[in-house]
């Protein structure tokens, strides 16, 4: 792969062309010690990035206010639109948000578009600095024949079908189908099938929508088939995920022993959670199950199963074309060892009849503004520890910083590290001087330009709404999915 050249931007020529000219940097660093400056800080995204970057900011510097602007009416992204329905308990860290964005320093800004709304370049103009941490929101294609053909979804949208996310409500799955077919073996891809697999009555205390349950309650599917394109050794998905997997109520595991030839060996120079890992699978596939497991696996009326060595190459309509109704997989080989390896194609296919088809071969970030340099083939803002290269005071912050990889805690430890950067930046008097309007400003420009604007107290009133709904059902909240209600519900 040829040599990331954003990585190797020479510092010095970097910081030459940014230093203020106009005060040295001894003032600068003086000027904002007094307690009549406060740094204005800009943060788009109010996902996990967005969230920590802010509170760390906060946290080490104790005049800095934050404004989160968010395209979505609601905060906290992917840990509300993305955190599988039955793991509730990763979505407690809303409670560390909400106390960030209750703090007299920080403020929020639903339902404004940066890049559409107001422009990278009138944020800087109104911040002292602004991070970009608002994510993957898209996914990558598979770029094959009858990818666009119905019954064909990205698993990132079918995520977003069962977790409220707005844009994805009508997206209407038809699982009338005995088979689905998952390409990709990373984390999502498994709670996408263990979605499927479950029992409903098992999410009717979830907040999942209930638009969603009522499709799984009459859902079809009784096989989920879990693609990937290398081997066991390779599979991105964590050892958590796949035991939730293989203790999914009434259903039952297909492995085929042969992937597993010669792996015991192999494993044992292995770090520990690979080697935890693989043992699993191992267990699975090749060992006799005891009698009250052989018993469960016996009587389960639905399975799943990991096809390793397999890369899509074709989605197969139906006779009269109208649909999906299989995929043509390449049957491959490994090239190179460990993670570098590399599947080739042996010249060998093979036909899986299924009728509902889903892409989790990985997110994507997409370029917010003109203004902001991007690398299309990485999907990030070029930047070096944080600092958008070449842009003056713009950092960034989780998946579009560093591409969508790692769980929130990875990007719980990113966003610290850029705010620790702009930190240092502001002391070292690296940013603008002078006082600057933030919020102010924006409001007004928003304002001029018809777009109504929602606070965290807003935010408070839909919340209570999604609880009120969601008790009279017995589940946590009954997420709302069209703005327009959640604008109308809030006077708007």
């Amino acid at each position: 792969m040829a040599p990331r050249c954003w990585r190797w931007w020479p510092w010095s020529s970097w910081t030459r062309t940014w230093l203020p000219s106009s005060r040295s940097t001894q003032d600068f660093g003086q000027h904002f010690s007094t307690q009549e400056q406060t740094p204005q800080i800009c943060v788009v995204g109010s996902g996990p990035a967005g969230f920590y970057t802010a509170q760390h900011l906060l946290k080490h510097h104790s005049r800095a206010h934050v404004d989160i602007y968010e395209k979505q009416l609601v905060p906290f992204g992917l840990v509300r639109f993305g955190v599988a329905p039955d793991h509730p308990e990763v979505k407690n860290v809303i409670n560390t948000f909400t106390q960030t964005a209750r703090s007299d320093r920080c403020a929020f800004h639903g339902n404004v578009e940066v890049g559409r709304d107001v422009t990278v370049q009138e944020l800087r103009d109104a911040y002292h600095a602004v991070v970009l941490s608002y994510g993957a929101e898209d996914h990558q294609a598979l770029d094959i024949p009858g990818e666009e053909l119905p019954g064909v979804f990205s698993a990132r949208a079918f995520v977003g079908w069962y977790n409220g996310l707005p844009e994805n409500r009508e997206l209407a799955p038809d699982l009338s189908c005995d088979t689905a077919v998952i390409l990709g073996q990373g984390n999502v891809a498994l709670d996408v099938a263990r979605i499927l697999l479950t029992p409903p009555e098992h999410l009717e205390k979830t907040d999942i929508t209930e638009a969603a349950l009522g499709a799984l309650r009459r859902s079809r599917v009784k096989t989920v088939w879990i693609v990937g394109r290398r081997g066991p050794l390779q599979a991105a998905f964590t050892i958590k995920e796949l035991r939730e997997m293989i203790q999914l109520p009434g259903t039952r595991p297909m492995l085929d022993p042969a992937d597993f030839l010669g792996l015991q060996d192999r494993i044992k120079e292995a770090a520990r959670p690979r080697k935890r890992l693989m043992e699993l699978l191992l267990r699975t596939a090749t060992e006799k199950p005891g009698v009250e497991e052989a018993a469960r696996r016996a009587s389960a009326s639905r399975a799943w199963g990991l096809r390793f060595f397999r890369s899509p190459q074709q989605v197969l309509p139906s006779p009269d074309g109208r649909r999906a109704a299989g995929i043509r997989l390449a049957v491959t080989r490994l090239e190179g060892t460990g993670e570098a390896s590399r599947a080739v194609p042996t010249g060998d296919t093979e036909d899986l009849p299924c009728g509902l088809v889903l892409s989790s071969i990985g997110y994507k970030s997409r370029p917010i503004d003109p203004s902001v340099p991007f690398d299309p083939k990485l999907g990030v803002v070029p930047n070096m520890e944080g600092r958008v290269v070449d842009v003056p005071g713009l950092y960034c912050s989780g998946w579009v910083k560093r591409g969508p990889t790692g769980v929130i805690t990875t990007t719980m430890t990113d966003s610290f590290l850029t705010s620790q950067i702009l930190l240092q930046d502001l002391k070292a008097g690296h940013l603008p001087s002078g006082p600057r309007p933030g919020s102010a400003a924006i409001k007004r420009l928003l304002g001029s330009r018809g777009v109504w604007t929602v606070s965290f107290s807003d935010w408070e009133k839909l919340d209570a709404e999604e609880v009120s709904r969601g008790q009279a059902l017995g589940k946590p909240r009954e997420k709302l999915l069209d703005p327009q209600e959640m604008l109308q519900l809030l006077g708007h």
